[in-house]
């Protein structure tokens, strides 16, 4: 009798978790090795989760595949360590009436960067050959949190095989998904892609598992599988540990099966004793066939509230816009910042944007002086990296920027830490400046990163940043339509140091709809300009800029004086070929950039009339 047979009349018990025992027994590098250096660990672990009364046991190949064994070097040997396992689990069922499994495990997380699906499709194919030449009873694709990914790899491993294939995705929250969509919609639709089993596994412990298994309907004709973990997982003096008694989980169980689940077996933290109670528990239970669905609670997600300025992106589309930079203080004095940014703002700048911690040296939060700087009504335009947060900072960060109403923001990935004043701090990096840009987008129709709903829809407009100072700006570009793809609304580039980069970075990007505000810094002395040149990334100034600040010699008003010479000479062009022009201030010298405001002002007049190149 093959396994779809048995599930027709039976609720089959599966096995546990093999990671959490090599774990325990203090194997925590590549668990996948285990199969060839210690095979005999291996299928001992099989053999407990049998005597325990296991239907089914899977192989230990979760990342057995060329992409996670590569961060241990081992992207060469996925033949060796699946054939090998499969050995080791058919020798532990051998002349038992068990199941095996051949497990393939979710590669992306919320990243896609991780991995293209491309890439994804590849290797998980070379490793679903393996375990398929190997005599298996089914294919196990388990921990799928990224919901693209487990449908191409359903399709893939379809392609390859008749025999059962069990699907199963990871929740954030109960019942959804990664993205918003409910479980039990996924669920549908892996059927129709093809798996013979759909359910989830892993994140979730029995009570939240159960709570979204209530708002499954039964499968028209696959059936239904749960593999929760033991519980919430805790930390005990570094260690990850799961507290859960066997026989809690067991009482689960049966409350799984009322919930149409045919396929029991658990994820981290269980054990054989998880495993044991839950098949006596089971021992008389019989799969349910009608099933009433609890109806899911109705979120209404409510409308943003309208903004109090229009979004720079089609301000500039239509017209000139004005952005400004003013970093905020290296110190705890904010008198002088302030002045100066209302300064910049009431002589014409749209907006005074400041950088997160630029060069990963510590300034006072961009955040806060945006609160201050917004109640004294200036508008705003935070930087916001992916260094310095992880997903949950990050998310709850841009929660209360909602809150605050600054919905404003330019996304970057953000300098290292080891560039900066503290070069042992971490650099966090969860995400992507890209992938960033689009789970706020995803906020901005009321989901969390989560998947869950936030009750209302953010209001965020999305910057982007963009470097034209390379060899050959057309494939610079090229980022830049990926970052449309993410979400983005427009984009901010480096300052420009040459009329010619200004005009290719036009002719290379004229084709595109979101506006672009090109950057112009003044320089203040020789010294400073050797400083960006050489050492400040993304920025490249041109052998007449160096030249004419190295003949001002140490005359620091003969120095300062060329610096906006040279940028109203930049701004000539710049304003000619643009409509969003973005003046950095540097080191504060913001007399330098009210200078520039005003010939913005000034060429803007001798040109009324006249209609400015987009």
């Amino acid at each position: 009798m093959g396994l779809l047979e048995a599930l027709q009349t039976r609720v089959l018990t599966a096995d546990g978790a093999i990671g959490t025992l090599l774990y325990s027994y203090g194997l925590d590098y590549c668990h996948e090795e285990m199969n060839v250096t210690r095979p005999e660990i291996v299928e001992k672990i099989h053999e407990q989760y049998i005597e325990a009364g296991a239907d089914i046991i899977q192989t230990n190949t979760y990342g057995a595949n060329a992409i996670k064994l590569a961060r241990y070097g081992y992207e060469g040997r996925v033949q060796e360590f699946n054939e090998a396992a499969v050995a080791i689990a058919k020798k532990a069922a051998e002349g038992k009436a068990v199941f095996v499994l051949g497990t393939i495990g979710g590669i992306r997380g919320i990243r896609k960067s991780d991995a293209t699906l491309a890439e994804i499709v590849t290797a998980i194919e070379e490793q679903a050959k393996v375990l398929l030449a190997g005599g298996i009873d089914g294919i196990l694709l388990e921990t799928f949190y990224d919901y693209e990914e487990i449908q191409a790899v359903v399709q893939t491993v379809r392609a390859l095989t008749d025999l059962p294939i069990i699907a199963q995705v990871s929740m954030h929250e109960p019942g959804i998904l990664q993205g918003g969509i409910a479980l039990g919609d996924a669920l549908s639709q892996l059927e129709a892609l093809g798996a013979d089993i759909v359910g989830s596994n892993c994140r979730l412990g029995p009570f939240h598992t159960i709570q979204a298994f209530e708002k499954v309907n039964l499968p028209e004709r696959a059936y239904l599988s749960a593999y929760p973990n033991a519980s919430l997982l805790d930390v005990e003096d570094g260690r990850v540990v799961y507290e859960s008694e066997a026989d809690y989980f067991a009482r689960a169980a049966e409350e799984l099966v009322k919930q149409g689940v045919r396929l029991i077996g658990g994820c981290c933290g269980t054990t054989p004793k998880h495993i044991e109670a839950t098949k006596k528990r089971l021992a008389n239970s019989q799969p349910i066939t009608e099933k009433a669905k609890k109806p899911g609670t109705v979120e209404f997600v409510r409308s943003p509230e309208p903004r109090q300025y229009e979004p720079l992106h089609m301000k500039a589309k239509r017209e000139r816009s004005v952005i400004v930079e003013l970093d905020t203080p290296r110190h705890l004095e904010i008198e002088g910042f302030m002045k100066g940014a209302k300064a910049l703002y009431e002589n014409g700048a749209d907006v005074i944007m400041m950088a997160d911690n630029s060069l990963a040296s510590p300034r006072i939060s961009n955040i806060a002086m945006s609160a201050i700087l917004q109640n004294e009504g200036v508008r705003v335009l935070p930087h916001l990296t992916c260094r310095d947060r992880n997903l949950i900072g990050l998310q709850s960060h841009l929660m209360g920027l909602d809150a605050l109403q600054l919905h404003d923001l330019l996304v970057i990935t953000g300098d290292p830490t080891k560039v900066g004043d503290f070069p042992g701090a971490t650099s966090v990096y969860d995400v992507s400046s890209m992938e960033l840009m689009s789970l706020i987008k995803q906020l901005n129709e009321g989901i969390s990163f989560s998947g869950k709903p936030l009750r209302k829809k953010a209001n965020f407009s999305v910057a982007g940043a963009f470097n034209p100072n390379v060899r050959v700006v057309a494939r610079a570009v090229d980022r830049l339509e990926k970052k449309l793809e993410h979400g983005c609304d427009y984009f901010i580039s480096q300052p420009v140091y040459s009329k010619e980069k200004i005009i290719e970075t036009y002719e290379a990007t004229k084709h595109l709809e979101a506006p672009i505000y090109i950057g112009i810094m003044p320089v203040t002395s020789f010294r400073s300009a050797e400083f960006l040149h050489h050492e400040v990334p993304g920025i490249k100034l041109s052998d007449d800029v160096l030249a004419r600040m190295e003949a001002c010699g140490e005359d620091k008003e003969k120095a300062t004086a060329e610096g906006v010479a040279i940028a109203k000479e930049l701004l000539d062009t710049a304003c000619q070929y643009f409509n969003g022009i973005y003046l950095i201030t540097p080191f504060l010298r913001y007399d330098m950039t009210l200078q520039l405001l005003d010939y913005v002002k000034e060429l803007d007049a001798k040109r009324e009339g006249v209609q400015v190149n987009a």
